[in-house]
């Protein structure tokens, strides 16, 4: 029955990255094996002071949860919405050179989502893992939530994501 159906009944959810001053290296994100999974949805909430410059948000790709081998990651769009104490609506958003840029209206609360499928790594050289990458926030907090679904094997639970 669908009515008793948990998130983590389908998915693996994963701190990416607590919450931190994002212009640092503090600020990016762990990486996630895809090795087990066929998806990735990571979640990036950012809260927004004052004399904010936007961060700049890109995904890197390795073979291991180490880092090895790290290259950038493609991807064409994001889900954005720069006012969640506004409104709840995720607008479709073009990434320009797999990249974009943080809202960087002041004292606001913004919320993106950005999808990644396994087959979008470099899978024919071995790249499985993933991470969220930040630079040149200044006065701006964030935290990525990494949820991975479609479990190829077991039970979501069962499925490690931050071991290779």
């Amino acid at each position: 029955m669908l009515q008793s159906l948990k998130l983590v009944d389908v998915a693996k959810v994963v701190q990416g990255c607590p919450p931190a001053a994002l212009a640092t290296a503090a600020g990016d994100g762990d990486y996630v094996s895809l090795k087990n999974y066929d998806r990735l949805t990571i979640l990036l909430s950012v809260k927004n002071a004052t004399t904010v410059t936007g961060g700049v948000i890109t995904l890197k790709q390795a073979t291991a949860v180490a880092g090895t081998s790290e290259k950038a990651l493609a991807f064409a769009k994001v889900w954005a919405n720069t006012d969640t104490d506004a409104g709840d609506t995720l607008t479709e958003t073009a990434v320009t050179s797999d990249t974009f840029t943080t809202d960087t209206t002041n004292s606001k609360n913004l919320l993106y989502v950005i999808e990644v499928k396994a087959d979008d790594l470099d899978r024919a050289n071995g790249f499985d893992c993933v991470r969220i990458d930040s630079a040149s926030m200044a006065n701006a907090v964030g935290a990525a939530l990494y949820v991975l679904h479609g479990t190829r094997y077991k039970s979501p639970a069962a499925v490690a994501a931050i071991t290779d």
